[in-house]
């Protein structure tokens, strides 16, 4: 009978728009379900009867800092980013002193969004984004939008003229 509930609910909330909040109005003993939504990539919450436990959702995913000295961009013939998903940007971009490097990843939903160095070279920078799915609880849907996430990673030297090699992971906490 929830997830009749929960099913209704998401059904309204789509028929109503982006924004909205629909309550269930259970019968005494039954949990009572509300969803609420925005515009934004916030995860879809669902609270429950004080008995069950609240859902739990992906780390805040935060914007990396400003680079210092300001960005520099790395020329397109240092990214080499084709082993990437069609839909990553093979970009990137330094900072003054070159041991910062900031490549955009892809959070939304129920995923959040890291890059780790994962080699360096005298003549490359290999550079993994991570890209990390968290299940959410029963009855609770992840939205599927994606958004790029700039996201800073720092060298043992300066980049200076070494290739950078993006790749791409998947994982799940």
């Amino acid at each position: 009978m929830r997830n009749v509930k929960v099913a209704v609910a998401f059904t309204l909330l789509a028929l109503a728009g982006c924004t909205s909040t629909t309550t269930g109005n259970a019968p005494l003993g039954e949990s009572s379900t509300t969803v609420t939504t925005t515009g934004s990539s916030a995860v879809p919450t669902t609270l429950s009867s004080p008995g069950e436990t609240a859902p739990t959702a992906p780390p805040p995913q935060t914007s990396a800092a400003p680079l210092q000295g300001g960005p520099t961009e790395v020329s397109a013939n240092q990214v080499d980013g084709s082993t990437l998903p069609d839909h990553y940007k093979r970009q990137a971009w330094t900072s003054a002193d070159g041991r910062t490097v900031q490549v955009v990843g892809l959070a939304g939903g129920c995923k959040s969004a890291s890059a780790e160095v994962t080699a360096e070279s005298a003549d490359q920078v290999s550079i993994t984004l991570v890209t990390t799915y968290y299940a959410p609880p029963t009855g609770v849907m992840c939205t599927q939008e994606l958004r790029d996430v700039p996201l800073n990673v720092t060298l043992d030297a300066p980049l200076g003229s070494r290739r950078i090699v993006l790749e791409a992971r998947d994982d799940s906490a």
